[in-house]
């Protein structure tokens, strides 16, 4: 029995570190940059779009990945530019989403602010802005910003990692 791929958005954080981090994981084919409106949240937000095999990589793994490696409790004032959500495609996956999310707040002190949303539009970003990180990991935002994120995510979640698909200098794959 063949697995399908489910698609998912997320969005928290500036979508070139959301972009790296999910295109370290194994079981994700496909990673959009850009940004998603919902049909609950019409105003467009930096969020990724990407396709995922739920047998490689669980539900519950993803949505843990992806609060860990943004604000995920923090209601700061760039909110309206990134948003934190999960962009789900059907009222199955909004409760499954909602289901993992009530379960992961255990481990947070403060309350988890990702909101469960509905997908409505994506638009993605200009070709320049895509694969961020990997054009250039050298730029000092990479550097200062998106290369600790990725060592995190190794360090915090390495079970889940492709280490082929890792995009960090050599000295971070300890």
């Amino acid at each position: 029995m063949k697995t399908m791929v489910q698609k998912i958005g997320l969005g928290g954080g500036c979508h070139w570190c959301t972009e790296a981090i999910f295109q370290s994981l194994r079981g994700v084919s496909n990673v959009q940059q850009g940004w998603i409106a919902a049909l609950e949240a019409p105003t467009f937000s930096e969020a990724i779009l990407l396709d995922f095999n739920p047998e490689q990589l669980p539900v519950n793994a993803l949505l843990q990945i992806h609060l860990s490696t943004h604000s995920c409790t923090s209601s700061h004032g760039l909110r309206y530019k990134y948003r934190s959500a999960v962009y789900v495609f059907s009222a199955e996956q909004k409760a499954e989403a909602e289901k993992v999310i009530q379960a992961l707040q255990e481990g947070y002190r403060e309350k988890i602010l990702t909101r469960v949303l509905l997908f409505r539009e994506f638009k993605g970003n200009t070709e320049n802005y895509l694969d961020y990180y990997r054009k250039d990991p050298a730029k000092p935002f990479c550097q200062n910003v998106i290369t600790p994120k990725l060592r995190s995510l190794l360090r915090d979640h390495g079970k889940w990692v492709d280490t082929e698909k890792l995009s960090l200098p050599e000295s971070g794959k300890e």
